[in-house]
């Protein structure tokens, strides 16, 4: 695994190492037993003081996630992958369709971004799972509770 950093982005590179460390558990490229790259390592690579990863890893561990191991690096714990979100997913396919799509209608990473944002809140406000997930109670037009 190999971070970047991006200076512009607004976003402490403590919470980029957290963010992209989670993301890559969340896809399964990082798993259970990988170890993480050392400060040094990321130091070397990203221009970043040691301290800043370490500081990542410490809220890494934290949340379970990851574990050192003295004299030997960090190790991942736990993943966070999901079958319908990995590389191979027809999720992950159709989403790659239609980001095709945007580019091709001209919007560019950041209209499609703030698009992805816009939906993502939409969708998960408030917590209520999506239709068809258990503890989801469907309802009638009207919102009473009954199928009518």
């Amino acid at each position: 695994m190999q971070f970047r950093i991006d200076r512009r982005s607004g976003i402490a590179a403590y919470q980029q190492i957290v963010q992209q460390t989670k993301q890559a558990l969340r896809l399964g490229v990082l798993v259970p037993g990988d170890r993480l790259p050392t400060a040094k390592e990321v130091a070397q690579t990203c221009a970043v003081n040691p301290n800043t990863t370490l500081k990542a890893y410490r809220e890494l561990e934290r949340e379970g996630l990851v574990e050192p191991r003295p004299g030997l690096g960090t190790f991942v714990r736990k993943s966070l992958a999901r079958p319908q979100a990995a590389a191979d997913s027809p999720l992950r396919g159709e989403l790659e369709a239609w980001v095709a799509g945007a580019r091709e209608a001209g919007l560019d990473r950041e209209d499609v971004a703030a698009l992805v944002a816009s939906v993502l809140e939409e969708q998960y406000a408030g917590g209520t799972p999506p239709a068809g997930t258990p503890g989801r109670e469907e309802t009638d037009t009207m919102g009473t509770g009954s199928r009518g």
